[in-house]
């Protein structure tokens, strides 16, 4: 596993697994704009389309997800030095009001005109500002647990969490260290 930078100032960062030519980022983008993936995931999910967003139309759930896609994606990829990236990305369990070492984050749009944002992009959060993105998902139910997609995901941010640990990082300094060493 290695680390893409995604912003200059390094602190947002992408994992790119072993065997895979894109890092998470990257490979999570390209899936919500390709209408193919998109059609037979949402065919794939109908049921869960209209009983959690009422919406029957599987080209309106692709429509949505691509103009959602392209408004997360400028949000990502136009971080200003000065933007709070703890303001994006919140903790994964809602119920959790503190940090925690290497917590399990996500991120998705909060002001969408037709419906909440199914869209998430899942990250661990080395410390405040600094966060590494591991996968993300199109989320049509209340909790991860409830479908084999989502709870993919929740393997990818153990697995990051679990390498960083290994590793002896839990700290940007020790992040930075890691990254030095691979160079």
């Amino acid at each position: 596993m290695t680390f893409d930078s995604i912003t200059q100032d390094e602190r947002l960062w992408a994992a790119r697994y072993d065997g895979y030519a894109d890092n998470a980022l990257d490979t999570l983008l390209e899936q919500w704009n390709d209408v193919m993936w998109l059609r037979d995931f949402f065919k794939a999910n109908l049921d869960d389309l209209i009983s959690y967003f009422k919406i029957t139309d599987v080209n309106d759930a692709i429509y949505d997800t691509i103009e959602d896609s392209e408004r997360l994606q400028c949000l990502i990829m136009d971080i200003s030095p000065d933007a709070d990236l703890d303001k994006l990305f919140l903790p994964l369990e809602n119920s959790r009001f503190s940090d925690m070492l290497l917590g399990k984050e996500k991120a998705k749009l909060k002001n969408t005109a037709k419906h909440a944002s199914w869209l998430r992009i899942y990250a661990i959060k080395l410390e405040s500002g600094i966060y590494i993105i591991t996968g993300g998902a199109i989320k049509l139910t209340r909790t991860m647990q409830e479908r084999e997609h989502t709870l993919k995901e929740l393997g990818k941010m153990e697995k990051v969490r679990a390498f960083l640990l290994d590793q002896g990082i839990v700290d940007k300094d020790a992040f930075v260290d890691y990254m030095s060493e691979l160079s």
